[in-house]
């Protein structure tokens, strides 16, 4: 079974790599001919393609030699792949990071060069709605708290819109109450999803036996067909949101949000931020497949240039809290600087994440 649905896989997601990502840009190698002298090849999730395009990663890259060619894939996907030639994998979790280790024999500890948690985005009305409900605790003026305990009771007992008090004076509310994901099969975002729900689910214990995935697996299966046909990358879920074309409320990484307020400010509409209190970091994570993908990835983490501009895409850099607090000061209405009242879930094993997101999946 498992073996099967690696095929199915692999066939999703190799056809999904796409060399759309070349932090070496004619333009960016014009302007800093003769500064860089290695050129890495890497695989990364696509959340960080706008990071590794940027052209001031470019320069600072090429300042201290180097030269990135990246190319995109879903997270889960990475392990399908034949990353020969490459000489790192840059997925968006620990959990994959450490597959891939396993399988090509990488020396640990893996660098972490910055992380992002994952939020929820809703509509002010939709907020409303669900904190008049139990559902959420609306502490800021433009954000608040997904409580994960009530709201995966309301998906047990298939609640829909109809049924909460104050959806009536919103026709959009309609159907049943679910937060949009990725494709948790081969997407890095829900299959975090999945972790932290099945975490809350199983009496705040990590899922990790067949009896456990058992009880689970009803919750998880109506969390996922709830939502019908899904997207592979979370940049895709989020631009419709953004757009006023996507769901009430979709899954999405901090760091998204966090990039759209320091572009936009303040003109970002009736955005709000929810941080579900139970919730699973996404830990960027290099596996260096070559000495230079090594060093790349402690020069991701240490160069203070470099992690500023993580802080510019709205990563968090790992070590230091200074860095992105200062940064995102302007917009604290929205963000949980300190994620205060957020509690980490486990991960399960890989093997557990994949068998729950193949069953939620049906």
């Amino acid at each position: 079974m498992r073996r099967i649905a690696g095929i199915v896989l692999a066939v999703l997601l190799i056809g999904g790599v796409v060399a759309a990502v070349v932090a070496g840009r004619e333009a960016a190698d014009a302007e800093d001919k003769g500064t860089a002298t290695k050129t890495v090849r890497a695989v990364i999730g696509s959340e960080k393609a706008a990071f590794f395009a940027d052209p001031d990663v470019v320069k600072a890259l090429a300042a201290e030699g180097w030269t990135v060619r990246a190319e995109t894939s879903g997270s889960w996907a990475m392990e399908q792949l034949d990353l020969e030639g490459y000489d790192l994998a840059f997925p968006s979790s620990q959990a994959p990071a450490d597959e891939l280790a396993d399988k090509y024999g990488v020396r640990k500890p893996l660098p972490r060069p910055f992380y992002s948690p994952l939020v929820v985005v809703a509509h002010r009305s939709a907020a409303q709605v669900l904190a008049a409900n139990g559902l959420v605790t609306l502490d800021r003026s433009r954000g608040g708290t997904l409580r994960m305990g009530p709201f995966l009771d309301a998906a047990r007992a298939d609640r829909t819109w109809q049924q909460l008090k104050g959806a009536g004076k919103h026709g959009e509310l309609i159907g049943t109450v679910y937060v949009a994901t990725t494709d948790p099969e081969s997407s890095n975002s829900g299959a975090l999803y999945l972790a932290a729900a099945s975490y809350v689910a199983n009496g705040n214990r990590v899922v990790a036996g067949t009896a456990e995935l058992d009880r689970v697996t009803p919750l998880m299966r109506k969390l996922v067909q709830a939502q019908g046909a899904q997207k592979s990358s979370s940049d895709a879920t989020f631009r419709d949101f953004v757009s006023g074309v996507g769901d009430p409320l979709v899954l999405v990484y901090e760091s998204q949000v966090a990039a759209l307020l320091r572009e936009g400010g303040t003109n970002v509409g009736d955005l709000t931020v929810l941080y579900p209190d139970t919730t699973a970091t996404s830990d960027h994570t290099v596996v260096p497949l070559t000495d230079e993908g090594r060093a790349l990835g402690d020069l991701l983490a240490t160069d203070p240039r470099l992690r500023r501009l993580a802080v510019r895409h709205g990563f968090r850099p790992q070590g230091a809290s200074a860095e992105f607090t200062e940064a995102t000061d302007a917009h604290t209405a929205y963000l949980n600087q300190q994620l205060t009242g957020v509690r980490q879930a486990p991960v399960p094993t890989s093997e557990v994440l994949r068998e729950m997101a193949r069953r939620a999946r049906g």
